[in-house]
């Protein structure tokens, strides 16, 4: 667990998300979407996507940020298998900090202690992100803390979970 200082000079701790947090986790995604994409996502579909990953370790872990107690933001990373690079690399997904806590170090903390726990897997040879190509505020947050812009863009061809088949 990580605790550091905000500029307000309040205690921001991180740590490992439980399942009690999904609440806090769910309302964040929501929001993120909104936010970001001017989606409005189904909560319960939602919800059910938090609590599969709390049973699934496997295709990663939450990580929450407290400041007195409270809840005020969080971050999920998921591992991907490098055949080149014969490592993981974690990507740092549904990334949302309350709005009135933007700017304080809550990011940085939690990034921090993705870069820490990442050390010390050992095999993860890099940590990666996306972020909506219009958000230059996430985008500056990135680099100050010494992220880059690859030459990669993001493809996808989405299915319907439950065997519908694609997205149009």
């Amino acid at each position: 667990m990580l605790a550091g200082r905000n500029r307000m000079a309040s205690t921001i701790l991180v740590r490992m998300a439980a399942l009690r947090d999904a609440p806090h986790l769910v309302s964040f995604n929501m929001a993120m979407a909104h936010e970001t994409e001017e989606l409005a996502l189904d909560e319960a579909t939602v919800l059910a996507g938090v609590r599969g990953l709390f049973e699934r370790p496997e295709y990663g872990f939450y990580l929450v940020a407290e400041i007195g107690g409270e809840v005020v933001g969080g971050l999920m990373v998921t591992p991907e298998w490098s055949d080149w690079r014969n490592g993981v690399f974690w990507w740092v997904q549904s990334v949302y900090v309350r709005p009135e806590r933007r700017g304080q170090g809550v990011y940085r903390a939690l990034y921090d202690e993705v870069r820490r726990l990442a050390r010390e897997h050992g095999e993860v040879c890099g940590i990666r992100l996306y972020v909506e190509k219009d958000n230059r505020r996430a985008q500056a947050v990135y680099r100050r803390l010494g992220m880059s812009e690859t030459h990669y863009r993001l493809f996808e061809a989405p299915f319907d979970p439950s065997g519908g088949g694609a997205h149009e």
